[in-house]
């Protein structure tokens, strides 16, 4: 007899899939979830044929921006973003690192234009696979080691 925990579907909204396990909760903070009012599920350590453990969230009646799923991209490069609609899939795609990055990363940088006046950051990507990003301003790199968030 095999033994499983059955979560409900949802009729509309999307589901991360395959996020490493100590990513997902970096992704609801990066997303905001935590402060979104209508039904989010999380799943993590979950069994993966892909990862050996990965992450999941079901977030209802949520469609993300491409600025949203960038930001996904960038701490969980293997995911997976399903579009259900009507309890239907309608769209599975991995999410794919930008080539360019603007207004979410800060630069490392501390003499940075952007860390001492009003300038949105802009990055390219110089590495997708160990991820480094050039300042567009100051021309420094920025490693997923020393990748901050703006607010």
């Amino acid at each position: 007899m095999k033994k499983e925990l059955v979560v409900s579907a949802i009729e509309n909204g999307t589901v991360i899939d395959h996020i490493p396990s100590n990513a997902v909760y970096q992704v609801i903070r990066l997303l905001g979830l935590e402060k979104y009012e209508d039904e989010v599920l999380i799943g993590t350590n979950l069994k993966s044929e892909k990862l050996l453990r990965k992450g999941i969230i079901k977030i209802k009646n949520k469609y993300f921006t491409n600025q949203e799923i960038n930001k996904i991209a960038l701490v969980a490069p293997a995911a997976t973003l399903i579009k259900i609609e009507n309890y239907e899939v309608i769209d599975k795609r991995e999410v794919e690192i930008p080539d360019h990055i603007e207004n979410f990363v800060k630069c490392m940088n501390p003499k940075c234009v952007t860390n001492n006046e009003v300038v949105p950051t802009r990055f390219n990507v110089v590495d997708k696979s160990d991820l480094k990003l050039r300042c567009h301003y100051c021309e420094k790199i920025t490693t997923k080691e020393t990748m901050r968030f703006t607010e």
